[in-house]
């Protein structure tokens, strides 16, 4: 992969270009931005220049090295992403032994989410994460010397699942990094790495992809015409992925616009209403009992549904773009009770529910009290 085939993001491209030519490239760089605007590709369209640095422009081993990259086979390219048991590794995984899975997804949808990396290891109930033994895996493959005398490259995909002891040694590996070694770490929450490490790397922000760019690749790439590759594109909101997941909708939406409208409505009739308090309660246990990340996936959903609620009360139309697949839900009738007095709240309480199961808490109880705040959030009265 080239940067030629990255998606958008010209500024960033130039950045990356312009520190590859003058020499000056940093041993520690963070990408952050969602996956769907393109961490991974750049990553690796910056990996494969890195590792032909030296290479004659159009000889054979530059056009080897770049092949090699672009198959997710050099020997000098190593990964780190999260990974957990399954089937086929039952104890101590790491990256290393996922590779064949990892080569396969990343040259078929280098765009794709987490969940789509962990539902193709038949692991989506679990939690992906980047333990200590990685780290140690890492540094003994670090320590041996470069397999074509030039540069080595890492590529810690999702670095934020990280553990603590897994981040304190990669930490000691940005103090004291090997020569001629890069570490690029790709990060959809900044936040979720220690502050050491995030001050050791030079930080890359990626912006949201345009309507336009998105569009034409979908044009380009996925042979939409022009009409519905725009529709598509503003749906996404500078995600190619989401653009893409629009593109092959397998239902999922649909079962989350079912959980969503029995939520609100019973929310809606909690107050003062203890039948439908219990109703709440059990909505809440039926969803503690699905995976993780298809919680966290849902509270997503719920947070676009309420913006798009904000948006059609305040007559923002042309940014609409919600579909209910229950005929009976209408929005235009539902937006009045989402307003600038209650929205923050609202999308707090579902960020927060959000991290916490991505922490591991108690899922029943985080959706429950999750329930009790929105019965009283959607009868808060709008400011005159």
């Amino acid at each position: 992969m080239d940067f030629s085939e990255v998606v958008g993001h010209k500024h960033l491209k130039s950045h990356l270009t312009t520190s590859l030519e003058n020499g000056r490239i940093p041993h520690a760089q963070l990408f952050v931005g969602p996956l769907g605007t393109g961490l991974l590709p750049m990553a690796l369209a910056y990996a494969s220049e890195i590792l032909c640095e030296g290479l004659k422009k159009g000889s054979d081993e530059e056009q080897l090295s770049r092949k090699r990259v672009a198959q997710l086979s050099h020997p000098d390219l190593h990964f780190v992403f999260p990974v957990n048991t399954n089937d086929k590794v039952r104890k101590h995984p790491v990256s290393s032994l996922f590779m064949e899975e990892w080569r396969q997804f990343v040259q078929e949808t280098p765009y794709a989410s987490l969940f789509s990396w962990l539902k193709s290891l038949g692991i989506e109930n679990k939690q992906g994460n980047i333990n200590v033994d990685e780290a140690a895996d890492l540094l003994k493959t670090l320590s041996l010397k470069s397999f074509e005398g030039g540069f080595k490259v890492v590529i810690a995909w999702m670095a934020d699942n990280m553990n603590t002891q897994c981040a304190n040694k990669i930490l000691k590996l940005l103090e004291e990094p090997p020569e001629r070694t890069v570490l690029l770490l790709l990060t959809e929450q900044e936040e979720q790495l220690i502050g050491t490490i995030r001050s050791r790397c030079q930080i890359l922000h990626f912006p949201l992809l345009s309507e336009e760019d998105i569009a034409t690749y979908l044009v380009e790439k996925r042979g939409l015409d022009a009409k519905n590759a725009l529709q598509v594109s503003h749906r996404a909101g500078g995600d190619l992925q989401r653009a893409l997941q629009l593109l092959e909708e397998d239902g999922e939406a649909s079962i989350f616009n079912k959980w969503f409208v029995t939520w609100v409505r019973t929310a809606f009739k909690a107050k003062g209403n203890k039948k439908a308090i219990h109703e709440l309660l059990k909505w809440s246990d039926n969803l503690a009992g699905v995976g993780r990340e298809t919680q966290k996936k849902f509270l997503g959903y719920c947070i676009e549904t309420f913006r798009q609620a904000l948006l059609k009360n305040y007559k923002a139309d042309s940014l609409l773009f919600f579909e209910s697949s229950d005929g009976s839900f209408d929005i235009s009738k539902f937006a009045p009770f989402v307003h600038q007095n209650n929205i923050f709240e609202i999308c707090e309480a579902l960020e927060d529910a959000s991290y916490h199961i991505e922490r591991n808490g108690n899922a029943k109880l985080i959706f429950s009290d999750l329930s009790i705040k929105l019965t009283r959030l959607i009868h808060k009265k709008e400011l005159t």
